[in-house]
């Protein structure tokens, strides 16, 4: 151990190194650093080991831990969830993936009725320290079987965290803090994301789950998104800066937890939100956020919030219609406009 003497400083901090990953090879690298650091932690699902996953968020990882801790499942999603339960209610730290999040239709009961509930029905005497991972949004002609945004599904369960990582950064730190955590947790990848380059450091590190980013800093209205809005409502408000407005742009990373104080910190002094989700507009995040925000602040609003999200219709498969589907910045620009116009 160092010992200081009075007056002595501290040694300096060791730099932080980064790099420009992807996505998904960030994912990838926080998962096989917390693998490293646990050897309770396992992956399963379908081609996780030989093919590395479908979108290869699993690349590498059966040869570094081999059949024992990366393992290929028959296309049982059922069956893949229970076995997670299990091995959690065990003492193991299962990461299971369902590939895409259509398929969580399968599985539901295991999810909702059995990892959410089982803490809670023996009294605290059983923890489920269970990883869900998958992959959602539009955006790719994978139709309306293979696009979904359904998170609002999961957070409304008591028992339950989800993840929505929009950077390669918060998809390493999330997928860590996931891992650790003592409950099941959902984490969400989006697939338009996954070759999307940001800097990420080197060393494991956890993104705190129910803590929002404030991206961009603005005092005329705040945008409130998650997932692939972020980036969306990162163009709209590089565009009203041109025209002189100030938008804050806050990414909730997590919708359970969700962190509504620093939603509502930011209305305080904006006066105006917009929030923008991939999901249906009809029962998403926006609707719950709207609520709390009037609730709690309603005397700071000089404007209804407005929630923009998608049409209450299955996902597209023309690529015409997918692209008018989802939001995008010229969209969440033009929302922000019409709560600047409102007096």
């Amino acid at each position: 151990m160092t010992t200081l003497s009075a007056g002595s400083a501290a040694p300096a901090a060791a730099p932080v190194v980064t790099r420009r990953l992807t996505y998904v090879k960030a994912f990838n690298e926080g998962l096989a650093q917390v693998m490293r650091e646990d050897a309770d932690v396992f992956v399963a699902g379908e081609d996780v080991a030989g093919y590395g996953g479908v979108f290869h968020m699993f690349d590498g990882l059966l040869g570094e831990f081999g059949p024992r801790r990366v393992v290929d499942t028959p296309i049982a999603e059922m069956a893949l969830v229970g076995l997670g339960v299990g091995a959690a209610a065990r003492g193991l730290r299962p990461v299971v993936d369902l590939m895409f999040m259509d398929f969580l239709g399968v599985c539901l009961d295991q999810v909702v009725n059995q990892a959410a509930k089982m803490k809670y029905m023996y009294g605290g005497a059983v923890s489920v320290p269970l990883t869900i991972t998958t992959a959602s949004g539009a955006g790719l002609g994978a139709a309306a079987q293979h696009s979904q945004s359904l998170e609002m599904w999961l957070a409304h369960i008591p028992g339950l965290k989800v993840c929505m990582p929009a950077t390669p950064h918060d998809a390493k730190g999330l997928i860590v803090a996931a891992v650790r955590d003592g409950d099941p947790v959902v984490v969400m990848l989006n697939k338009v994301l996954l070759g999307a380059k940001g800097e990420v450091p080197e060393e494991i590190y956890e993104v705190p789950l129910g803590k929002a980013d404030v991206v961009r800093g603005g005092d005329d209205v705040t945008i409130v998104t998650v997932g692939r809005m972020r980036d969306e409502a990162v163009r709209a408000a590089e565009e009203l800066a041109r025209t002189g407005v100030q938008a804050e742009v806050i990414d909730l990373r997590t919708v359970q937890p969700l962190d509504i104080g620093t939603v509502l910190e930011s209305v305080r002094r904006t006066n105006r939100v917009l929030v923008a989700h991939e999901a249906v507009t009809f029962g998403g995040i926006g609707a719950e956020i709207a609520a709390q925000i009037q609730d709690q602040v309603f005397d700071h609003l000089d404007a209804p919030v407005l929630r923009l999200g998608a049409p209450f219709a299955p996902v597209p498969f023309a690529p015409v219609l997918e692209k008018a589907y989802v939001p995008d910045a010229e969209r969440i620009a033009a929302g922000c406009r019409r709560l600047l116009e409102r007096k």
